[in-house]
C-alpha cells in the first residue's frame, strides 16, 4: 500500500481519537451533566447495550426496509423521467417550472399529509424517502442524456444503429456515471426521509426509538442511536459508491481512484 492510500487509514482514526479524548476531558473536567452531554465512555457502554437488545435489530429492519424501498422507487422513477426529459427537450422545457417548484418545495412539510393519506405505517415513510431520492437521480439522468456529443450521435446514425442500439450503446453508457453520482446523494436523502418520517409520524423504526430516548431524557441512549443511524447510513453509502467498480469500471471516477 503506497503512502497516498495509507494516509486516510492513519489520519482519519487519529482525528477521531483526538476528538474523543477532547470530548472525554471536557465532560470530566467541567463536570458536564450527563443528561445534557454523555461522555464517550458512557456512549460506548450504551451503544453496546443497544446492540444487545433484540428490539434494536427489529427496528433497524423496519428503517432499512423503508430506506431501501424508497430508494429503489426514487431511483427507478428518477431514471425513467430523467431519460424521457433528456430525449424530449420540448417536454423538459414545458415541465421545467413544475419541476423547479416541486424540487424547492419543503418535502418534510408534507409529512402530515402523507400520514393522513397513507397512515402511520411504513408507506408514508417510503413515499417521503422516494420523493427525496427522486430529484437528484432525475436531474443527473437528464444531464447524462444531454451530455452525449453530437458527433457521437452522428456516428451511430452513420452505422445505421437503431434507437434501441443508440440508447444502450451510447446514451446509457453516458448516463451511468451521472446516475451513480445521483444515487450517492439519493441514498443519503432516502435515509434522511425515512428517519424524519419516523420522527414525526411513526411508532416503529430507529427514528421512533430516538424520539422515545429523547422523551426519557436519556442523552446517552439518544447519542448511541444517532451513532447507529450514522453507521447504517455510512454502510449504505459505501455500498452504492463501491458498486461503481462493477458497473462503470471504465469511468475516470473509478480507475483514477484505484490508481491514486
Amino acid at each position: 500500500m503506497n503512502r497516498s492510500k495509507a494516509l486516510p487509514w492513519i489520519v482519519t482514526p487519529s482525528i477521531i481519537l483526538v476528538l474523543l479524548v477532547v470530548w472525554q476531558a471536557w465532560v470530566v473536567l467541567l463536570d458536564v451533566n450527563p443528561f445534557i452531554m454523555p461522555s464517550p465512555i458512557d456512549l460506548g457502554k450504551q451503544f453496546g447495550v443497544l446492540l444487545a437488545e433484540p428490539d434494536t435489530w427489529v427496528q433497524m429492519g423496519v428503517t432499512l426496509s423503508e430506506v431501501l424501498v424508497g430508494f429503489a422507487v426514487g431511483v427507478l422513477s428518477g431514471l425513467a423521467v430523467g431519460v424521457l426529459l433528456g430525449k424530449i427537450p420540448w417536454l423538459e422545457t414545458s415541465l421545467r417550472p413544475l419541476i423547479i417548484i416541486a424540487q424547492v418545495a419543503p418535502k418534510v412539510a408534507f409529512i402530515p399529509l402523507f400520514v393522513i393519506w397513507f397512515g402511520f405505517g411504513m408507506t408514508s415513510k417510503v413515499v417521503l424517502a422516494a420523493i427525496l431520492a427522486f430529484f437528484p437521480v432525475m436531474l443527473n439522468a437528464l444531464l447524462g442524456v444531454r451530455s452525449v456529443e453530437l458527433g457521437q450521435r452522428e456516428l451511430m446514425q452513420s452505422l445505421n444503429a437503431t434507437r434501441g442500439q443508440t440508447f444502450v450503446q451510447l446514451e446509457l453508457r453516458s448516463v451511468l456515471p451521472y446516475l451513480f453520482a445521483g444515487m450517492e446523494v439519493a441514498i443519503v436523502l432516502a435515509m434522511t426521509g425515512a428517519i424524519v418520517g419516523e420522527f414525526l409520524g411513526g411508532s416503529s423504526g430507529l427514528g421512533a426509538m430516538v424520539v422515545s430516548a429523547m422523551n426519557s431524557l436519556n442523552a446517552a441512549r439518544t447519542f448511541a442511536l444517532i451513532l447507529l443511524l450514522s453507521l447504517v447510513g455510512l454502510i449504505l453509502y459505501v455500498i452504492v459508491n463501491g458498486s461503481k467498480r462493477w458497473f462503470i469500471p471504465w469511468h475516470e471516477s473509478v480507475y483514477a481512484l484505484q490508481e491514486a
